[in-house]
């Protein structure tokens, strides 16, 4: 044998042997990338079906996605509705939970159901070796039959790539980075992103600052949220949005098509436009470019601001996805999180993977139980045992 082919020949071997070695790949039916709300709840219907798994977080504690947020961000959607599947939502059912009681909740549901959690494992890359995928996180090696990719619609925060050409004295952050007022200095701050997120932040520095909110206004709810009104419509709207607007139906396939294509903000709920009037908010145009280093709003005036807060939203990431017919800035094709092309494959927790509910901590349960049961069907039946059951335990 030619010494190449014997050298390319061991090389193979060689590969061979790290799929099968305990101490370089550890051996799981399922693994669940992202230890968020999405995540956890295909834990839980993993573990009610007794299969082995483990759930990789690249955060220190679970919750943490929600505790990085800014300080007075809540939810839009009451207690009632914010519950993971077997474990409601602790505290008064119309209250709207903070970011932190919203982080504590999670970590309380992963340690309620004993979910195999590790977390700050980042994973690095994920691939295709025959029927197994291996996922790269660090010293760490996993080889599955399933992945399940939970790390939600926010990846990459969307930046203008003019913000580079901004003065270096203005001062810059994404709204991810934004926790507090106490962040943006002294002067005028340019809020872009007329969202609820926008809104809210620009709300916040106007107590202090002159400010200005540029953007296309997305309208606003028929009610603000936690009104008396707001209460007595939440159970129609969650009906609307979760069995109601949904792919397999015409007018959700065309709300889906208005808020995906292209992305559009969500109308405002806690904010009201007559509340952003009432703060002196100056509300603007886009912004669309830079002039002597201040930004430039689409209709030619340009604010001499000190900060600039961008609320423009996230692109999605996966890059580190290494499969033929995935694209690594854009969503992946699938059927209710079933990826056809990639046998094995799953996503959950994006917007409108069955309904406009879907990314919300209510929706994703009815999501994750979907993509469980075909994992079970795709293997062997589902059939749930003692072995199995104490495997999944031990996973992490």
């Amino acid at each position: 044998m030619h010494r190449n082919a014997i050298a390319a020949r061991r090389a193979d071997c060689e590969e061979d042997d790290e799929m099968t070695d305990p101490q370089r790949h550890e051996e799981v039916d399922t693994v669940v990338i992202g230890g968020s709300q999405s995540g956890l709840a295909v834990g839980y219907h993993l573990m009610r079906l007794g299969r082995p798994f483990v759930i990789l977080d690249a955060h220190d504690r679970v919750g943490d996605a929600w505790r990085t947020r800014w300080d007075s961000l809540r939810l839009f959607t009451t207690a009632r509705y914010d519950g993971l599947p077997g474990m409601p939502f602790p505290g008064h059912r119309a209250s709207y939970p903070t970011k932190d009681e919203t982080a504590d909740y999670l970590e309380a549901y992963a340690e309620r159901f004993r979910l195999p959690v590790a977390t700050g494992v980042t994973v690095e890359r994920l691939s295709r070796r025959g029927e197994v995928f291996e996922v790269v996180a660090g010293e760490r090696t996993f080889a599955a039959r399933n992945v399940v990719v939970a790390t939600g619609a926010f990846h990459t925060p969307r930046v203008p790539e003019f913000a580079e050409g901004l003065d270096p004295t203005i001062r810059q952050m994404h709204s991810s980075a934004y926790r507090h007022p106490s962040q943006l200095g002294d002067g005028e701050v340019l809020v872009v992103g007329a969202g609820n997120s926008g809104a809210e932040i620009a709300l916040e520095a106007s107590q202090q600052h002159r400010t200005w909110l540029s953007g296309r206004d997305p309208g606003q709810e028929p009610t603000r949220a936690g009104s008396l009104p707001d209460r007595l419509l939440m159970p129609l709207m969650w009906f609307f949005a979760s069995r109601v607007t949904t792919v397999a139906s015409p007018i959700g396939r065309k709300v889906r098509s208005h808020f995906l294509d292209p992305p559009r903000g969500i109308p405002l709920g806690r904010v009201r436009r007559s509340d952003i009037r009432a703060a002196g908010i100056e509300r603007v145009p886009r912004t669309t470019g830079v002039r002597d280093g201040y930004p430039m709003l689409e209709d030619g005036r340009v604010p001499e601001v000190s900060t600039v807060v961008w609320c423009t939203g996230f692109v999605p990431d996966y890059s580190w996805i290494d499969l033929p017919g995935l694209d690594d800035d854009t969503y992946p094709e699938h059927q209710r999180g079933v990826v056809s092309s990639q046998p094995g494959l799953y996503f959950v927790g994006l917007l409108f993977l069955r309904a406009l509910s879907s990314a919300l901590l209510g929706g994703v349960g009815r999501d994750a139980e979907h993509l469980v049961n075909h994992i079970a069907t795709r293997t062997d039946g589902g059939a749930a045992t003692a072995t199995t059951r104490t495997a999944a335990g031990r996973s992490a």
